[in-house]
């Protein structure tokens, strides 16, 4: 009796099953469309940095076809993301609306209507068992009160203190205990023929209430195997026609580099056979041409001499551009890296960590394709803007001398793996020193005792008291 609200709470689960499996969807549609953000990203970002890079021929078209082949790919998952959303997310949502109908009071049309059948069914024959009970307990006081009044029978025969009417009110007590017990003996087999008998009716009515709710679970089990082997439909992209086709597409770009034809082009373009500009009288001009002192000549040439100015305002921007870029390289990617924070939120910021990396490439790259030369040369080491450490990006941004008076002891209170060959990695419990306070960012510079120096999350240490 009341066992059957095992069967009926099934009925809510189910109901929360569909919550369980809509929120499943909606996490794997939302994971979908980030890697067909990051993967955009990616391509952008090495797109404009191959255009920009060294790189040229028909090698350059078969590096860029990685970058269209995530592009795509990319779009392919925003249509699996949309599928799971639009189609998946939205039948279940439907489904379970139809399925189970919330009542005023709480709960759910179909679990009630459950459980009044199993209570309905159930009521007649637990009515039988509930008097089937009380006889049981009626005989069985019966014999306990019969067994008690023989024992103090047998006892008083043995008692000569005990006068004749005393002996027989005992045994007048043994007696009516002896009818009393067939007569609750009698009841209680009555009562349980009369449950025997009903017990029939009441499995039948019983499973006929079960097998209700086993149809309403039968929906709902074949339905999620409808619902799971359409997102699997939508997730297999091997099977997708346009799927196959990005991949065949990308090999063939590849398989079209020609090693012969680019040094073909390059020698055509940019080597012996390109067109000559041979040296030629010019005749002094006031206007076109000017010498510059030696103070003009020292402050316009940071990393690039020039000799004589015979072009635009804005080529010479442009040339200056290119060769501060050069001598103050290590300065840029020190800043670009202290700027990263890897706690900032994807979603809410709106930015994301590879948008943060792709400033940090383009910065670090050593030069553009259609990068300027310097138009003088010079057998001087220091005239050289290639020869520093800087446009290699071998410096160090830590090697710069630190106050003493600035360093701080702190202790880590999480482990921390650096992400970039500027931090520093540590287990929770190490011990470092700070040496620079916490920048916007909220990162910090500190040393390790083994003298490795690098950036930290500020937020992942204390200090030392």
């Amino acid at each position: 009796v009341g066992n059957y609200k095992r069967t009926v709470k099934r009925i809510d689960d189910g109901h929360r099953l569909c919550n369980d499996l809509m929120n499943c969807i909606h996490e794997r549609a939302r994971i979908e469309k980030v890697y067909a953000q990051q993967l955009t990203e990616w391509a952008k970002r090495w797109k404009q940095l191959v255009e920009k890079g060294p790189q040229y021929g028909t090698v350059e078209r078969a590096w860029c076809a990685f970058m269209s082949e995530a592009e795509k790919v990319s779009e392919l998952h925003l249509e699996v993301k949309s599928s799971l959303m639009n189609e998946d997310f939205e039948k279940i949502k439907n489904w379970q609306k139809e399925a189970f109908h919330k009542q005023m009071m709480g709960g759910f049309k179909e679990t009630k209507e459950a459980e009044d059948g199993f209570r309905k069914a159930q009521k007649p024959w637990a009515k039988k068992l509930k008097e089937v009970e009380a006889a049981k307990k009626a005989y069985h006081a019966a014999c306990k009160e019969e067994k008690l009044a023989i024992s103090r029978e047998t006892n008083s025969k043995a008692d000569p203190a005990l006068n004749p009417e005393q002996l027989k009110k005992l045994q007048d007590k043994v007696e009516r205990s002896k009818q009393d017990v067939l007569k609750t003996k009698e009841k209680y087999e009555k009562s349980l023929k009369e449950l025997d008998n009903a017990t029939p009716q009441y499995m039948e009515n019983m499973e006929q209430v079960f097998e209700q709710c086993q149809q309403f679970e039968e929906k709902r089990l074949r339905f999620f195997r409808e619902v799971l082997l359409e997102v699997q439909k939508h997730l297999d992209l091997s099977n997708v026609a346009s799927y196959k086709n990005i991949y065949r597409e990308l090999e063939q770009n590849i398989k079209t580099a020609d090693a012969v034809e680019d040094l073909r082009w390059f020698r055509a373009n940019q080597g012996p056979g390109m067109s000559m500009n041979w040296p030629q009288f010019e005749e002094w001009s006031a206007d076109l041409n000017r010498t510059l002192s030696r103070r003009e000549k020292k402050k316009a040439s940071d990393g690039v001499t020039l000799t004589g100015i015979n072009q635009t305002g804005d080529q010479v921007s442009q040339a200056n551009k290119h060769s501060s870029s050069l001598s103050v390289q290590s300065n840029t990617v020190q800043s670009v890296q202290s700027s990263y924070n890897p706690f900032e939120d994807e979603e809410d910021t709106g930015s994301t960590v590879s948008e943060k990396e792709d400033n940090k490439i383009k910065n670090v790259s050593s030069y553009e394709k259609n990068q300027g030369y310097p138009t003088d040369w010079s057998d001087e080491e220091s005239n050289n803007p290639f020869s520093s450490t800087d446009a290699n990006g071998d410096t160090n941004p830590f090697d710069e001398d630190t106050s003493p008076a600035m360093e701080v002891r702190v202790r880590a209170l999480y482990d921390y793996e650096g992400q970039e060959q500027d931090e520093l990695s540590f287990k929770a419990g190490d011990e470092l020193t700070k040496m620079e306070n916490e920048d916007e960012q909220g990162w910090c510079k500190g040393r390790l005792d083994n003298g490795q120096v690098g950036l930290y999350p500020a937020n992942y240490v204390e200090p030392i008291q």
